[in-house]
């Protein structure tokens, strides 16, 4: 028999994403995001499906917390949504949208769950973005004053920080490759959006410690160290590029290092620095959150535009088509470990994509969930033990939700939302959870 084994004071959270649950996409003085305009474009996002109603949890917060008590999580990680709390994304703040959080923070505590806040997953209100958004330098400040209201009005409440969620898909997916809001495909514009991204998390954390608040504050980053294809010189040549573009010129930044040569060379771009910028940057954080759910294997492409490209490999995927590699995590958490040596870490997003159905028996058998988990997560037992400061961990996702570009048709949730009627059903995955947290995690 195999029991997983965590430390008493680890975290057990789930998460989620505000445009993609709460839906009141025109309640409570809420204005448009990037991604209502996005979802708009023709071909952009699947059937044109959009957040407008998405999972309900504006209206079903208190369904849905009291569902992750009976299942025993100790945090929820949840976010800010910035046209419900600034509608013009500066100026008149909207007390109503602040309230909602507000409440939905004492509902947390009412259960003994920590909130945890992301303040920026992805929908920038699209006032901003008329303006330039995170290509124009002007929404630093935009940022900074967004932050300072929400940590005056929700500091006393929030138990966790994050300031930004996934530069790499706010910055490449949105405006080098297109798949994401606002849609751009020009590399000056994505170069311009990394450095921009980086200051607004500096502004962020240095606002923060003016404000006194004690809570633990960091940052959400998709890191990936792709391994080489091959043991050939190219090929691991084309590993560190690809480390460097994908991940080096988020991490490093935050970590004093400033912007990595090999990605600047692979760029081609110089960064926008201005003097002070690099200090801005390199605040101290609490702690990194990492969010993983796959490694690549890469190759050297002379004809691609970073000199690498992505190569086939063997495993098993999800349905996201994403190779399932657990042996990436330990590499990976490996590696900020050995970068960023002292800083907590915390899985922020791991789960597993799946055509889930609800079957005869009234439930959901999402056996190849369960032992994704189970072998993610033995990682993470088994780098604890090697004294890797790994103090919790977030599933991804708590509902099946809007899945960005994908709409409806990926469900990565422990807990199935039927959309048609807005029911929710936990699968077998969140009882395997339930055991997990209480310590009888056994097979």
């Amino acid at each position: 028999m195999h029991r997983l084994e965590f430390p008493d004071d680890f975290l057990w959270g789930t998460a989620t994403a505000s445009y993609q649950v709460e839906g009141a996409g025109h309640e409570g003085g809420r204005t448009e995001s990037i991604w209502d305009t996005f979802a708009r474009m023709p071909g952009k996002v699947y059937a044109g499906e959009n957040g407008d109603l998405a999972c309900d949890q504006y209206h079903r917060y208190e369904e849905d917390i009291g569902l992750m008590a009976e299942l025993g999580f100790q945090g929820y990680r949840f976010s800010l949504a910035w046209p419900r709390i600034l509608p013009q994304g500066t100026g008149t703040v909207n007390e109503e949208g602040l309230d909602y959080y507000r409440n939905l923070c004492k509902e947390l505590h009412k259960h003994d769950i920590k909130a945890c806040a992301t303040l920026y997953h992805w929908d920038l209100p699209q006032g901003l973005q008329d303006k330039g958004g995170w290509t124009d330098r002007f929404i630093v400040d935009a940022f900074a004053e967004y932050v300072k209201v929400c940590y005056e009005g929700l500091g006393d409440l929030v138990d966790q920080w994050i300031t930004i969620n996934e530069p790499f898909c706010i910055t490449y997916l949105g405006h080098l490759w297109g798949h994401h809001a606002p849609g751009f495909t020009d590399i000056k514009l994505a170069v311009k959006a990394i450095h921009h991204v980086n200051l607004a998390h500096g502004i962020a954390v240095k606002t923060y410690r003016e404000t006194g608040l004690k809570a633990p504050i960091g940052i959400t980053l998709n890191l990936a160290t792709p391994r080489p294809a091959t043991n050939s010189k190219g090929d691991k040549q084309a590993a560190l590029i690809a480390r460097a573009v994908e991940s080096e010129v988020f991490l490093y930044p935050l970590l004093g290092k400033g912007y990595p040569e090999l990605a600047v060379q692979a760029l081609g771009v110089s960064f926008p620095v201005e003097p002070g910028d690099l200090e801005i940057m390199a605040e101290k954080i609490d702690f990194i959150g990492v969010n993983y759910y796959s490694e690549s294997a890469v190759g050297q492409d002379k004809e691609a535009v970073f000199k690498y490209s992505g190569k086939p490999t063997w495993h098993d995927t999800t349905d996201m088509s994403w190779p399932i590699v657990p042996g990436g995590l330990e590499r990976l958490l490996t590696w900020v470990h050995e970068v960023a040596p002292g800083i907590p870490m915390y899985i922020t997003e791991n789960g597993y994509a799946r055509q889930d159905h609800i079957e005869t028996d009234g439930r959901i058998h999402d056996r190849e969930r369960i032992e994704y988990l189970k072998q993610h997560l033995e990682v993470c037992t088994a780098l604890i033990k090697a004294g890797v400061n790994l103090k919790g961990y977030y599933a991804w996702s708590f509902l099946d939700n809007f899945e960005w570009a994908f709409g409806y048709t990926k469900r990565f949730g422990i807990v199935y939302v039927d959309y048609a009627t807005q029911k929710r059903i936990p699968k077998d995955s969140a009882y395997f959870f339930r055991d997990v947290i209480a310590g009888y995690a056994e097979w």
